[in-house]
């Protein structure tokens, strides 16, 4: 079994739903079962799932597990732009999430890689 939290991307992505929720808390009220609750969900998946596919047998099974998380990492990026769109979010704070974004999602692809 491995340890989740002794991987890179599960730190970057913990720390990332932590931003998340901090930015959507001044999301418009009206958006709370919207985006708000959304980008909470899909961001906390990419964590989530990378930490349940550690707790597998095998690399297949951890490689099933990243791919969910990958489709979060998507979903998440989405819901940022969707965010901008909006003017939740201003250009400087979006940029800076698209980089984090990215940068987890590369260390997602490097990871499946690695297990393949």
């Amino acid at each position: 079994m491995r340890d989740f939290k002794k991987y890179d991307i599960w730190q970057f992505s913990h720390e990332l739903t932590l931003e998340v929720y901090k930015i959507t808390s001044i999301f418009p009220k009206e958006e709370l079962f919207g985006i708000t609750s959304q980008l909470r969900r899909a961001s906390s998946s990419i964590p989530t799932n990378i930490s349940e596919g550690c707790g597998r047998n095998s690399d297949k099974e951890f490689n099933q597990f990243l791919n969910i998380a990958l489709g979060s990492a998507l979903e998440t990026e989405y819901l940022f732009i969707l965010s901008k769109d909006l003017d939740y979010l201003n250009k400087e704070k979006f940029q800076d999430l698209e980089l984090k974004i990215n940068n987890i999602k590369s260390k997602i692809y490097k990871l499946k890689q690695k297990l393949t």
